[in-house]
């Protein structure tokens, strides 16, 4: 089932650029991956404190110590690994992108129990998990446009919506408290929600037709983030309202904002891919102001996805120059 909504859109240019006495900077490491050219990417902490990331050209997931630096690898042969999370029980659970399944690791064995996709479901794409357990996930170069996926984790089913349209591409995926999933289509200027109840796909087009929109975040006051890797736009959708706000990026329309995250005192911290070395930006979703511009040490060249982890205050972050990295906010 489809719903499509226009939102009240602000379209105006925000040149909201924060000056420099109002500056915050993060504490950055990165760890070098030992295998090379890998991919490492979209790292995941489990409750003992190690950081789970998989390398999607490498086929592999693997597992840091960050105490240590050390690392252990667990080989899933051409599975094309997109994403990992970890449940309470520190078990980690992968999109097989190019194998048609998600898949939960058992470390002390190195088993993998395979979730088969459904026919014509090919590439399990972006993961969140709901309050019991459950994972909401996209699939974007399935079908015509797409479908987003809900796995049941204790019985297997796969529940399927498919995405109307053609080449919609739905891509980054959050989960609010209710337990309502959130998207990010990248081949349209639009946004979603689905109903968990009644599995009814909302479709909100936001401003700009150019738009690629490929991660997306949630604040506590219930407002949804996004990034724009066309226009170079952090926007912002209400709910409550049906209003949109949008502010240009530092680096510009040709910045490349790729990953995305939101810290525990709802700051946005996304990254420009575009530009090298790859830049962290930080914005006040209270103040409506950008107050960071830091470069990643090692350069970047892309930074795919990211997570804030409260723990240890940092947003965790893998890098096609082959570097898992933490970025530690302020206080």
């Amino acid at each position: 089932m489809l719903f499509i909504s226009h939102a009240t859109a602000d379209k105006s240019k925000s040149e909201n650029k924060a000056s420099p006495d109002k500056m915050v900077s993060l504490d950055f490491t990165e760890w070098k991956v030992e295998w090379q050219n890998s991919r490492p990417r979209d790292p995941y902490i489990s409750p003992d404190g190690q950081v789970w990331f998989v390398g999607q050209v490498g086929d592999y997931i693997a597992r840091l110590d960050p105490q240590s630096g050390d690392m252990q690898r667990y080989a899933i042969p051409e599975a094309g690994p997109h994403t990992v999370i970890v449940d309470d029980e520190g078990y980690p659970w992968y999109a097989g992108n190019k194998d048609q399944h998600i898949g939960r690791l058992d470390p002390e064995t190195s088993n993998v129990t395979r979730f088969e996709m459904p026919e014509g479901v090919n590439d399990p794409h972006t993961m969140a998990w709901t309050s019991d357990g459950n994972i909401w996930f996209t699939v974007q170069r399935s079908g015509k446009a797409g479908f987003i996926g809900k796995l049941a984790t204790d019985s297997g089913e796969v529940q399927i919506v498919e995405v109307p349209g053609n080449h919609m591409r739905p891509y980054g995926l959050v989960v609010d408290n209710q337990d309502r999933p959130w998207i990010a289509f990248m081949g349209s200027n639009a946004i979603g929600t689905i109903d968990p109840d009644s599995m009814q796909l909302e479709i909100i087009s936001t401003p700009h037709e150019e738009s690629i929109i490929r991660r997306i975040g949630l604040t506590s006051d219930n407002r949804v983030w996004w990034v724009d890797a066309g226009m170079g736009y952090l926007g912002v959708y209400n709910p409550q309202d049906k209003s949109m706000q949008q502010w240009q990026t530092p680096g510009g329309e040709a910045a490349g904002l790729y990953a995305m995250a939101v810290d525990s005192q709802d700051r946005i911290w996304y990254v420009e891919t575009g530009l090298q070395p790859n830049r962290f930006i930080g914005f006040d979703s209270k103040k409506e102001q950008f107050i960071a511009i830091d470069k990643v040490p090692s350069g970047g060249l892309t930074v795919r996805n990211m997570v804030f982890d409260d723990d240890t205050n940092a947003l965790w972050f893998g890098t096609d120059a082959n570097t898992i990295g933490r970025a530690v906010v302020p206080d």
